[in-house]
């Protein structure tokens, strides 16, 4: 028995990236930035990771549709690792795979404006 769950919350860097498989579902491709804060030496230091997350079928549209670069989400799933071979040399990366994208709701530039309700999308991503 194995566990691979990743709970993330972040930022998008760049706009999502939706494409087609051969036989027609939706793929679609996010990268997040996750802040850090912590102190040293009494000072505040703050560190960015990135990672490349996955989204599958009606997730992927939703995420395509709605998102854009600097939206903030909340990403459920599990870790997949790429391995390809190129010029005689094994690459690899690891990526999130997502099962539920929570659309975090968009900063008021206005306070007088109602708050955007929080978008939740969910699919089962068939286990490989």
């Amino acid at each position: 028995m194995s566990l691979n769950t990743v709970n993330i919350m972040g930022n998008l860097t760049r706009k999502p990236e939706i494409k087609q498989t051969p036989s027609g579902k939706a793929v679609c491709s996010l990268s997040l930035a996750n802040n850090r804060t912590y102190l040293k030496n009494d000072e505040k230091v703050n560190e960015v990771s990135y990672f490349d997350v996955e989204a599958w079928g009606t997730p992927a549209e939703n995420c395509s549709k709605y998102l854009a670069k600097g939206s903030g989400i909340v990403v459920q799933g599990r870790l997949v690792q790429d391995r390809w071979e190129k010029d005689g040399k094994t690459h690899s990366r690891v990526k999130i795979v997502a099962s539920a994208i929570h659309f975090l709701p968009k900063k008021r530039t206005n306070p007088a404006e109602p708050e955007a309700p929080v978008e939740e999308v969910y699919e089962e991503v068939p286990l490989d």
